[in-house]
Order: structure tokens, then sequence, then C-alpha cells
């Protein structure tokens, strides 16, 4: 089918995951209430006790972590829908009916931007009410909220591979808890990458959810002269390092998720 059909045809499979925010509601107050509760949380719990050094204020250098820790959660919607339709037949029905194979997994990516929209949202205001500030500018923030929906749309498509592959809705967010956790706590999200011992410290550099933290702290402004650049060239160009993760993904896992897709969908 052609990419016009295959999009217009997402585009109603997204409509119909977007209608569950006002159908079941409670998905949604879950969605935000999380990201509100991490942000209070290290700010007035650990905060205290976590110096990001340069004179930094740390709720500053917290939000930006909490961002890119938020959207890549967010991301396990796109699996654990997948894993739920699965199970509930879902995916058998829109075999039925005269529609792209791809739109369906288009349209759950597509939809979870809006729940990950809504929590950057959230979260800036509770940002903004313990102290967070941008302070490069209107565009530059709104770049560093484009790469990170950008960066959350790219592991999207990991979550739906994985959620092809499982058998249920509490498998995927097992296996999803055990990709994601290394991943966003041994990274620069929360503390700085000086607290870290050498062997451990290179895989913080060169971890894509460092990568993402430092580009927005970039973009936000909330960065200090006085805290020397580190040489991994990883953290001297996190944007165009978190870009080219988001092209290595999609070139990998839209065609997996795709096939598995078509696989799962014929059994």
């Amino acid at each position: 089918m052609s990419l016009t059909r295959t999009l217009t045809d997402g585009w109603v499979v997204a409509q119909r995951n977007l209608i569950k925010i006002v159908r079941v509601p409670e998905i949604l107050v879950f969605v935000l209430i999380s990201p509100i509760m991490f942000v209070l949380l290290f700010a007035y719990v650990f905060g205290g006790a976590i110096d990001p050094g340069g004179g930094l204020n740390y709720r500053e250098f917290l939000v930006g972590g909490i961002f890119a820790q938020t959207v890549v959660f967010g991301a396990t919607f796109t699996g654990a829908g997948l894993a739920e339709d699965m199970q509930k037949g879902i995916i058998d029905r829109f075999r039925s009916l005269p529609m792209s194979r791809s739109a369906v997994l288009v349209g759950r990516t597509t939809s979870d931007i809006v729940y990950n929209v809504l929590s950057l949202v959230i979260m800036a205001l509770t940002g903004l009410l313990v102290g967070w500030r941008a302070r490069e500018g209107v565009v530059d923030m709104l770049a560093g909220f484009l790469l990170l929906l950008v960066f959350a749309y790219a592991i999207s498509w990991i979550m739906a591979y994985i959620g092809l592959l499982v058998p249920s809705v509490e498998v995927i967010n097992n296996a999803s808890f055990i990709v994601i956790m290394p991943l966003t706590f041994v990274s620069n999200a929360f503390v700085p990458l000086e607290s870290f011992p050498s062997g451990l410290r290179t895989f913080v550099e060169w971890n894509p959810v460092s990568a993402v933290t430092q580009a927005c702290r970039e973009l936000f402004g909330n960065t200090s002269d006085a805290i020397p650049v580190p040489d991994a060239w990883s953290m001297q160009n996190p944007v165009l390092y978190t870009l080219i993760w988001v092209v290595i993904i999609l070139v990998v896992f839209v065609p997996l998720s795709v096939r598995q897709y078509k696989l799962a969908s014929s059994r």
C-alpha cells in the first residue's frame, strides 16, 4: 500500500487509541502523576544531598533528567498497548479490515506522542513551581522539547517490537523495566558525570539517555561554565549524538516491528 494510505489508516488507529483518554481518564491521571512525583521526590528529598557543581542549582540540573526519564518510560505504553490488543484479539479484528498492516504500529506510536506531550507540559509546570527555568529563550526551549519527543518516538518502536514478542501486558511491563531502568539511572539524569567511577563513567558518557539529558540542559540553559566539558564526543555534541541514535533505532526497529506484526497477526 502507498505511504499516504498507511499514514491515513495510521491516523485512524491513533484516534482510536486517543479516545481511551476520554473513556478511561484514569489512564491519563496515572500518566501525569508519575512525572510530578519524580520531580518533587528528587527536588525535595534528594536535592539537598546532591551537588551538581559549578554553582548550579540542583533543581535546574534535575529537570532535564526527569524529562528524559519520563519520555523514555512513556514509550512503554506502545508495547503495553500492542500486547493488550494482541491478548484481547483486537489485532485479529484489524486483520479483517481493508487497511495497511503497518498502520496499527504507526497509529500506536503516534498516539503515544500525545501522552508524552501532556507529560512534558505537566513536568514543565511542576518544574517552574520548584524553581526550574528555561534560560536560553523560547526557540531553544521548544527545540529541547522537540528533541525529547523525537527520542521518545524512536524508543516507542523498540517497545512496539518487544510488545509483539511477549504474550501479555505483565511481561512487557517487566521486560521494559529491566531494559529502561539501567539506561535511565546509570546516566547523568540525576547525578553529575563526575560522581561515577572511571569504568562506569564511560558507559554513562555514551548512554543515549545521558546525551538527550545533556542536550536538554544545554538547550534550556541549565548548565554552568564552571563545570568542565567531558572529553567524550557524545557529551560535547549531545544533540547530534541523540539524533544519530534516533536514526539508528528507527532504521533497525521500524522494519523489525512491521515484520513481527505481520508474523504475529498471521498466527
